[in-house]
C-alpha cells in the first residue's frame, strides 16, 4: 500500500481509493483494473459494491468501453437550478407544494398523466443504431422512450427543495437517468457482446464478474458509444422537463444551473494521449467544471468546482456522485415479498425515519426506509477526502423531499 505525501488517497493494488476502502469495492475495482486496456482504476470516497464496476469506481481506458461499468442507469445525473425565491416565499405552503409535485410528476413505473412529451430528441440520426440492430428493436425502444420521458423512477431518484444555507435562496435538484430505454440499451448491448439477441434473457449476471469490454473501433463499440450518447441526451431531456414542471408549479424562474451524469462513460486528454473515462457513480470535476452532489434526506446537498490542482489530475478530474451507502436496500426494508406486498427484518423502522427527517425540517413524500438518512455516509465526510480536488460553492439544506413509494417496485431503478 502507497501513501502517497500530501495527498489525500491511497494506492491499493494499483487502485487509487479516496476515502475509507471499502473491501468487496476494491475487489471490483481491482478486477475492473486487471481486465482489458486500463490505463487506471480508482475509487471516489463515496465508494461502494455495484455490478461488476464498483458504484463510486471510475476506469480509464485505452480504445475500450464498458457498457456494464456505465451501467444499466446510462446517463442517471443531477440538474441543480437556483431560482428567483427565497426559500422563506415558499415555506408557509411548503406542504401544498410538494403535495403538488407528488401529484404532477411521474414518480415509479407508471405515469400519472396522459401527457406526451414531444422532444426533438426522438428524430435524433442515432436512433439509427437500433435500426441498425433490427426494426423491432428500434420501433420498442423508441415507443419505450417516448412513453417514459419526464419520469423520474423509484429507487435513489427524487426532485427537491433546497435552501441556500448563506443566502436563504431556493433551489431545485432532482436526480434520474435514462429509465427503461437506457436499461434495455444497456442490456441489449451485453447481450450483443457475448452473441447472444439483443432482447434475449440474459442469464444471471454475477456482482463480480468481470467488466464487458467493447473495442470502440470496432462495429459494437461505435454503435454502443452512439447509442450510450442518445441515452445521454434522453436523460438531460428528461431532467429538463421535469425541472421545467416544478419551476412552473413554483410559478419562478431559474437564474443559474447545474447539470451533470454520473453513469457514463466520456472521451477525455488526460496527460496528453486520448482515453475513455468511464464513471459510474463518479462526477466530472475538470477544473472549474461545476457539479451538483446529492446527500441523504437528512443530510446537506452541495454545488462543487473542480480545482486546478495535481491531485484532481491523479483523479482524472473525478469525484463523488453521492454520499454514498453503507446499509443496502435489503438491509435498511427487510426482505420483500412481492406477493403479501410485506417486508420483514429490516433495521429502519418507518417511524425511526419519520421522527429523522421531521427533525431535519423536511416536508418528505414517498421514500422507503431504504432511502432514510441512516442508510448513507454524512455528505461532509466524503467531500473531506476530495479537499485537494474539489471546492464546495454553495450549502444545500433539504427542505422538501419527493421520491417514489416506499415499495414500488421499479426494474429500471439504479
Amino acid at each position: 500500500m502507497e501513501a502517497n505525501s500530501n495527498k489525500h488517497y491511497q494506492t491499493i493494488d494499483g487502485v487509487r481509493v479516496w476515502g475509507e476502502p471499502d473491501a468487496g469495492a476494491l475487489s471490483q475495482a481491482k478486477t475492473c483494473a486487471e481486465t482489458g486496456k486500463v490505463i487506471q482504476s480508482l475509487l471516489m470516497a463515496d465508494h461502494h459494491k455495484g455490478y461488476s464496476q464498483p458504484i463510486g469506481g471510475v476506469v480509464v481506458y485505452d480504445g475500450q468501453i464498458s457498457p456494464s461499468g456505465v451501467g444499466y442507469d446510462i446517463g442517471c445525473g443531477n440538474k441543480a437550478v437556483r431560482t428567483n425565491l427565497m426559500a422563506s416565499d415558499i415555506l408557509p405552503r411548503i406542504s401544498d407544494i410538494m403535495d403538488r409535485i407528488a401529484r404532477v410528476i411521474s414518480f415509479g413505473v407508471g405515469r400519472v398523466n396522459n401527457e406526451r412529451v414531444d422532444h426533438a430528441l426522438f428524430d435524433d440520426p442515432d436512433w439509427a443504431v437500433y435500426r441498425a440492430i433490427g426494426q423491432q428493436e428500434h420501433d420498442k425502444l423508441l415507443s419505450l422512450a417516448r412513453s417514459q420521458l419526464g419520469t423520474v423512477g423509484s429507487g435513489n431518484h427524487f426532485v427537491d427543495l433546497f435552501e441556500e444555507t448563506e443566502t436563504g435562496r431556493l433551489w431545485i435538484g432532482n436526480h434520474f437517468g435514462s429509465r427503461g430505454f437506457g436499461h434495455r440499451t444497456a442490456s441489449g448491448f451485453i447481450n450483443l457482446a457475448a452473441g447472444r439477441e439483443f432482447f434475449a434473457k440474459a442469464p444471471g449476471e454475477k456482482m463480480d464478474q468481470p467488466p464487458v469490454l467493447l473495442e470502440l473501433e470496432h462495429e459494437l463499440g461505435d454503435m454502443y458509444y452512439r447509442a450510450m450518447q442518445l441515452a445521454g441526451r434522453y436523460a438531460y431531456a428528461g431532467r429538463d422537463y421535469v425541472m421545467d414542471q416544478v419551476l412552473s408549479i413554483l410559478g419562478t424562474e431559474a437564474d443559474f444551473e447545474v447539470h451533470n451524469h454520473h453513469n457514463y462513460a466520456w472521451r477525455e486528454s488526460h496527460d496528453g494521449r486520448d482515453t475513455i473515462v468511464v464513471r459510474k457513480g463518479a462526477t466530472p470535476s475538470a477544473p472549474g467544471q461545476l457539479g451538483f452532489i446529492g446527500g441523504s434526506m437528512g443530510d446537506i446537498s452541495v454545488i462543487v468546482r473542480g480545482k486546478d490542482t495535481e491531485e484532481n489530475r491523479d483523479s482524472f478530474y473525478s469525484t463523488v456522485h453521492g454520499a454514498g451507502r453503507v446499509m443496502s436496500r435489503t438491509e435498511a426494508a427487510g426482505k420483500m415479498n412481492w406477493r403479501t406486498r410485506k417486508r420483514a427484518g429490516g433495521k429502519v423502522t418507518s417511524a425511526q425515519m419519520k421522527q429523522a427527517v421531521h427533525d431535519f425540517g423536511v416536508e418528505l413524500r414517498g421514500a422507503g426506509t431504504d432511502e432514510s438518512p441512516f442508510v448513507y455516509r454524512k455528505l461532509q465526510t466524503v467531500l473531506d477526502a476530495h479537499r485537494n480536488t474539489i471546492d464546495v460553492m454553495h450549502v444545500l439544506k433539504p427542505i422538501g423531499v419527493c421520491m417514489a413509494g416506499a415499495d414500488e417496485f421499479d426494474p429500471y431503478k439504479d
